[in-house]
């Protein structure tokens, strides 16, 4: 693989078939100037991410501000991806959407309460996909 296709982008369907593929991903949350990222595990329900979350920092951040990224990727020892998610992100509040959110099968890692789903709901998607391969050779030694 030369340096012209080592990187490759995503469609909107091949990055939704990737985040399938994980269940571990990133939430980055803004609250003024504060950032913060956080791991969080996470099914994808049709074209939407959902996670569990418990009452605290991440929850509050999110009713202070919706606006989301959501990153996920994954590896193998011939290729690499990442997808990266910008939208919105909402807690399920009726009784309805959290019935159908618990026959997803998303289960805190932890011993903890996490009660409260959150869906993040995507305005743009985008994703790439990279092939590993030996660095080129960098004809000696470089200049700074």
């Amino acid at each position: 693989m030369d340096e012209v296709d080592a990187v490759v982008t995503l469609d909107e369907d091949q990055c939704w078939d990737q985040l399938r593929t994980q269940v571990v991903g990133r939430l980055v949350t803004r609250v003024g100037e504060r950032i913060d990222i956080f791991p969080v595990n996470y099914v994808v329900d049709e074209r939407t991410v959902l996670f569990r979350t418990a009452e605290g920092g991440k929850l509050f951040g999110l009713t202070v501000n919706d606006q989301v990224l959501f990153e996920a990727d994954g590896h193998t020892d011939a290729d690499a991806w990442s997808v990266v998610v910008r939208g919105s992100a909402e807690r399920l509040d009726t009784a309805a959407e959290v019935e159908r959110a618990d026959g997803l099968g998303l289960r805190p890692w932890i011993p903890t309460m996490k009660r409260n789903y959150v869906r993040v709901i995507p305005s743009t998607l985008t994703g790439r996909a990279f092939g590993r391969a030996p660095e080129p050779d960098r004809d000696g030694v470089q200049q700074y």
